[in-house]
């Protein structure tokens, strides 16, 4: 057995370069099998939230033909942010990463975006924003993690439609995309398990930008949500781009509409759009507050409980 070297997708400005991933210990427990069914589907997600992670691991990023090291943190999670001089190539580009073990190179490659000035910038939640899954209600929620696999997983209808459109929205066909990033109370144990899945249903590629990883059963089971790693990974987005002009598309389960207000009132020329879908059988007051006030700062704004909705809303304001 050997280390496991985790990649993420990574991104660049004009003058900074941030990739990230995670080094694992040596382990027999098999990676998450997206076939899997049922009560097989439960222990191998499970599985996933039982991995040991690799403290002080060295790290080499290959990078303007140089290679740069560093070390994992108490939990496994390196980040190389290293500075750019220039920067000439747009779009999505490959990066490599490596590590040393038994004085053999375990190298993995993966990709980061570096984005034209001026486009927009997409940033959306993921749980009851595109993926179907009951955040109301917790246990419901934990049963179809557990026990419906990827393939049985839900997308709401028309979501693809108005993602892809905000994506190539301003873009010619041999462009590429606009910046998409998926910020979300997830954590990183779930990175494939999402990536597979908006590769199934076509969702557009993008940076994403999870929770600190869990590595028990104790910490899948009752750890509580906190929703200030996602203002805060959102407000990072926006210091990182400030050029980009960003739609923002979040749901009413949670705290989005709240975490979308406080950007917003941040960032009061950087934000073009909020979208919040509805996720129960009527709108809440909250939200409604919250969205009054964007629009008397003049942030477009749609609560919406079907995609057809919304991509009527981005047409109406000529983002698609």
């Amino acid at each position: 057995m050997k280390p496991i070297l985790k990649l993420y997708r990574g991104y660049a400005n004009e003058q900074e370069l941030i990739v990230m991933g995670h080094v694992f210990k040596p382990t027999s427990i098999k990676e998450y099998d997206f076939q899997k069914k049922n009560l097989k589907n439960a222990t191998s997600i499970i599985n996933m939230f039982r991995i040991k992670t690799q403290y002080n691991a060295d790290v080499y990023l290959e990078h303007n033909n140089t290679k740069i090291h560093t070390k994992t943190l108490k939990d496994g999670y390196f980040k190389f942010c290293v500075p750019l001089d220039k920067i000439d190539n747009y779009g999505w580009i490959e990066y490599k990463v490596s590590i040393i073990y038994n004085h053999k190179i375990i190298t993995t490659k993966e990709s980061y975006i570096h984005p034209h000035k001026g486009n927009l910038g997409i940033i959306s939640d993921i749980d009851d924003t595109f993926l179907v899954s009951h955040s109301l209600n917790p246990i419901k929620k934990l049963y179809i993690l557990l026990f419906k696999n990827i393939n049985n997983r839900k997308i709401f209808k028309d979501v693809v439609s108005h993602y892809q459109a905000l994506s190539s929205s301003g873009r010619s066909n041999n462009e590429e995309k606009n910046a998409f990033f998926y910020v979300s109370s997830s954590e990183w144990n779930l990175y494939r398990f999402i990536t597979k899945f908006t590769e199934i249903h076509q969702l557009p590629k993008a940076v994403l930008l999870l929770k600190d990883i869990k590595t028990s059963l104790t910490d899948f089971f009752f750890t509580r949500s906190n929703h200030n790693h996602k203002f805060e990974k959102i407000k990072h987005i926006l210091e990182f781009y400030p050029n980009l002009e960003y739609v923002l598309l979040g749901d009413d389960s949670q705290d989005d509409p709240f975490l979308y207000e406080a950007i917003c009132k941040i960032f009061p020329v950087s934000v073009k759009a909020v979208y919040i879908r509805q996720t129960g059988n009527n709108k809440k007051k909250a939200a409604i507050d919250v969205l009054n006030t964007l629009e008397s700062l003049k942030v477009a704004v749609c609560y919406f409980k079907n995609s057809s909705e919304a991509i009527t809303h981005s047409k109406a304001i000529g983002i698609i």
